[in-house]
């Protein structure tokens, strides 16, 4: 294996240029770091018809965060280590991040924004993503019950959710 001057690993096999957010305006990455956090908020609000949720969603939906370190995603990771690195608490309204009708305008225009700037697949990986955290909240159950089918209301609220991301 060939080493640079510096003694670091050459960049055989990874892309010449490492994905910065200079890519998307503030606002922009604002809303792609934001996105996950408001799915999880709102996968574990009750809604219509929808069962309240447990501590073990909310946990099961910050795993499904984590697990973003693991794609191979270069948009992903660099969203999930924009998220882990603040540290200030700031966000929005919790009554904002619940709306479901807000969640949605927010996924059409992550979705906008990803068409017009992002590798398509890193679009379709971060999409997906976001699509799996609010799988992962709506499917956790307790510790050691079996998984059940989703419920039919959260099964509605997933396909209006893969419908905003450009999944369905």
């Amino acid at each position: 294996m060939s080493h640079s001057v510096a003694g670091e690993p050459s960049s055989a096999g990874r892309r010449a240029a490492p994905l910065t957010t200079a890519v998307y305006s503030a606002a922009e990455w604002d809303l792609l770091t934001s996105l996950p956090g408001r799915v999880i908020v709102a996968a574990a609000a009750p809604g219509t018809g929808r069962p309240r949720r447990t501590v073990a969603a909310g946990l099961a939906g910050l795993d499904a965060v984590a697990a973003g370190r693991a794609f191979d995603s270069d948009l992903v990771r660099a969203v999930v280590v924009a998220i882990y690195a603040r540290h200030d608490g700031a966000g929005e309204p919790v009554d904002r991040l619940t709306d479901v009708v807000d969640l949605l305008a927010a996924c059409r225009a992550a979705t906008r924004v990803l068409r017009r700037r992002a590798d398509p697949a890193d679009s379709a990986a971060y999409r997906q993503w976001v699509q799996s955290v609010a799988a992962r909240v709506c499917g956790a159950t307790t510790t050691g019950a079996p998984a059940l089918p989703p419920d039919p209301a959260d099964r509605r609220f997933l396909d209006r959710l893969g419908v905003a991301l450009a999944l369905r």
